[in-house]
């Protein structure tokens, strides 16, 4: 037998999808602006709080000075081309007119709910410490969820859109000017507002406000997507989100239906200490609410239809999806990535922007289209969120093309679950207060428990793993345990292969490091003693494999075959291979002595187990 990555002609196959990047020396690393970038108020700030909230300077805007501005100017207008009903998918034209001095400090933000604060709020400034600065604090009261610099019309400086406001003797007496800038916008139930605002994201203010716009059907059932419930590939879980809490239905097959159940969190679920978190202020957007219903009596490897919804809240269109082979069958083909999150469809900034996510999702795509995926592990650092809520929506929205066609299973990362005093085992504030609530709700998992993120699934001839790195795994631990009797209890005459999945590594060459010495001392011995195979890591946002390793040492390298693919065998077993694939989303990390060569779909690293 032998594990053939990716090929497809082998009893088990793996496509590893590649970042986007010519090379590692030419990309940055998650920072997307260096401090000497940010404006001189913001920049300690930013050096401080950069994993967290600071990567930009948009991203500073919840807690900005919101000034007065002193423009009366009474032709200024911000309008919507278009419809205010808002479809569930919509590029909106926003126009800016009657602009007498067009600067580059202008921009344009996308607030909802449109009743939202976009005031100060000096009183509220102690609460927000864990966000930035203490030394001058009043707030933008609550986040935009994207915004442009209008600007970004190439004719707005330029003033090439006059319009003559007055005349005088026959001749223009005032000229004003004007932007249009597109927004990319999805169905997020609530209803929306576009606000002009001047003096950058340092010193906003604001100038004028939009008309409200609303979703011509905020309860619409979107955002479908699949994943497996057990090992038979009998049974297959459909999630998707609406703004209506009844009850809906799934309809599949030749007439078989099931009814969903609902689930929501509020803000009041979502973690905080003394001061409050993101996700419990200023980042919190009603999720609506997410609906979940399993399609059984299936055919394993078989292909079926289905749709998702009701008739008073609308029906999604038809779907055509495939089951993935049973455990114990032969070969099996699926994609693994981690740490993708999204980026705008826009020229907007947002709060958290991956830039290789959209090529990665249309190759994903692509290889769903081919045929060619029966499943796709997605390990950790999930949307980016991070306590922005409204950051699933546009996640969920990407996803769904094939994630509503082959299992999407997933592990939980430090920015879904990661929180102070939550019962994570690292204490950073990475998921922004979400502490796992928001991903278990819009990915439940076949786990033994609420926050117990972890599970094991076979497909055809392999045996998944899949732990939480985020949870207590030491060796008295009840993760520990599970993960111990669960690789013990494969039956490797019925399904040979083991992969373990997780998202932190416990190797990597990353300078700025990423891998946790703790966890490689208190784990790594249980994936030697049950012959693991394959070890697929992400967090570190880069590709890297092992030679066959145990305890920081090299106990058997590749070799060449007759085409030049490095070949593991794991007939004569030493350790298994790790493999770091962190790299669906940000920029790759600076690696030393590192070539990466992606931006096509060219196949960069092969290689095999034999066993």
């Amino acid at each position: 037998m032998e594990l053939h990555i990716p090929t497809q002609l082998a009893i088990f196959s793996i496509s590893i999808i590649l970042f986007t990047c010519f090379s590692s020396f030419s990309c940055s690393s998650s920072s997307s602006l260096s401090p000497s970038n940010l404006h001189p108020l913001v920049v300690d700030s930013a050096l401080e709080h950069l994993n967290y909230t600071a990567i930009s300077e948009f991203r500073l805007l919840n807690r900005r000075r919101i000034l007065q501005c002193s423009d009366p100017n009474p032709y200024l207008q911000i309008n919507v081309s278009g419809n205010t009903a808002v479809g569930n998918e919509e590029y909106l034209t926003v126009n800016v007119t009657g602009v007498l001095v067009p600067a580059d400090s202008d921009w344009v933000a996308m607030i909802s709910p449109s009743d939202a604060d976009v005031s100060d709020c000096p009183l509220n400034k102690a609460l927000y410490v864990e966000t930035g600065d203490l030394s001058d604090l009043p707030l933008l009261c609550h986040y935009p969820v994207k915004a442009q610099y209008v600007s970004n019309d190439p004719d707005y400086l330029s003033c090439k859109k006059k319009e003559c406001k007055e005349y005088k003797d026959g001749k223009c007496a005032v000229t004003t000017c004007g932007g249009t800038l597109t927004f990319h916008v999805v169905n997020i139930r609530t209803d929306i507002e576009f606000v002009l605002f001047a003096g950058g994201f340092a010193t906003p203010c604001v100038l004028k406000r939009s008309n409200s716009l609303t979703f011509a059907n905020p309860n619409q059932p979107l955002y479908g997507h699949l994943s497996s419930i057990d090992s038979t590939g009998t049974s297959m879980r459909i999630t998707w989100v609406s703004g209506d809490k009844e009850p809906q239905e799934v309809q599949y097959g030749d007439g078989k239906s099931q009814t969903s159940e609902v689930s929501t969190f509020s803000q009041d679920d979502m973690c905080s200490n003394v001061l409050p978190s993101p996700a419990k202020d200023f980042g919190w957007h009603d999720p609506g609410y997410i609906h979940s219903a399993v399609m059984t009596g299936l055919q394993s490897s078989t292909s079926y239809s289905y749709k998702y919804g009701s008739d008073s809240a609308g029906w999604s269109e038809q779907v055509q999806f495939r089951t993935p082979p049973a455990g114990g069958s032969n070969e099996l083909k699926f994609l693994a990535f981690g740490d993708m999150g999204k980026a705008p469809l826009d020229d907007s900034v947002e709060h958290y922007i991956q830039p290789g996510s959209v090529s990665v999702a249309k190759a994903v795509l692509d290889d769903v289209d081919s045929g060619n995926v029966d499943a796709i592990f997605h390990i950790g650092d999930i949307s980016y969120a991070t306590g922005f809520l409204v950051e699933w929506d546009f996640f969920l929205h990407l996803i769904s093309p094939f994630a509503s066609r082959v299992s999407y299973m997933t592990a939980i990362g430090n920015h879904e679950r990661d929180y102070g005093s939550s019962g994570s085992v690292y204490l950073t504030p990475d998921s922004g207060g979400e502490c796992g609530i928001a991903y278990e709700t819009y990915f439940p998992m076949p786990t033994p428990a609420k926050d117990k993120p972890w599970y094991s699934i076979e497909q055809a001839s392999v045996h998944f793993t899949v732990i939480s790195t985020e949870h207590d795994w030491s060796e008295n631990s009840e993760q520990y345990q599970w993960m111990k009797g669960d690789m013990a209890s494969v039956d490797r005459s019925k399904t040979p292969w083991l992969v373990f999945m997780g998202h932190r590594p416990m190797y990597t060459s990353d300078s700025g490091g990423g891998a946790d010495q703790s966890f490689l001392e208190a784990v790594e011995p249980l994936l030697l003693d049950n012959k693991v195979d394959l070890v697929l890591f992400g967090h570190v946002h880069n590709y890297e494999r092992t030679c066959s390793v145990y305890q920081n040492q090299c106990k058997a390298m590749p070799k060449k075959d007759q085409s030049g693919i490095d070949t593991y065998d794991h007939r004569n077993y030493s350790a298994p291979v790790q493999v770091v694939i962190g790299m669906a989303g940000f920029s790759l990390d600076d690696f030393l002595d590192e070539y990466v060569n992606a931006n096509t779909r060219k196949v960069e690293d092969i290689f095999r187990i034999t066993r």
